[in-house]
């Protein structure tokens, strides 16, 4: 798969994700099963049976202090995304144009790290995926 319609698919799982528990919620579940309707309306009323689903899941998960659900939710649309791209890369400019919609209402959650080191110490920090080999 094309690496740009990667990335794209995976910002869109979490963005729409992002979105299901926001003000903006009927927005992007209404986006998104419109951007289906146009590449695969046989499926379009299930995703949007789907997404429902998915916002209770999530607003569940909320009241329950499970803070695993949303990544593995996003993944779970990213995957259907992807699909989706695959079959059809020619959505992919549409679906740009719904999370530049929709983007700006979504918070963006920020990360600070802050460490300090003494004498012969290390500090690692990584806001992500981290692999050090030392010898």
């Amino acid at each position: 798969m094309d690496p740009e319609l990667a990335a794209l698919a995976a910002t869109a799982g979490t963005t729409l994700v992002s979105s299901l528990t926001t003000e903006v919620w009927q927005r992007a579940r209404d986006g998104i099963a419109s951007w289906w309707r146009r590449s695969q309306p046989e499926r379009a009323d299930a995703v949007t049976t789907e997404l429902d689903a998915t916002r209770d899941d999530l607003l569940a998960a909320r009241a329950d202090g499970d803070t695993g659900t949303p990544a593995e939710l996003g993944a779970e649309w990213q995957g259907r995304i992807r699909r989706l791209l695959v079959a059809h890369p020619e959505a992919a400019d549409d679906l740009r144009t719904l999370l530049a919609e929709l983007a700006p209402s979504v918070p963006v959650p920020s990360v600070t790290q802050h460490a300090t080191a003494s004498g012969h110490a290390r500090v690692y920090q990584a806001g992500r995926d981290q692999h050090i080999t030392e010898r």
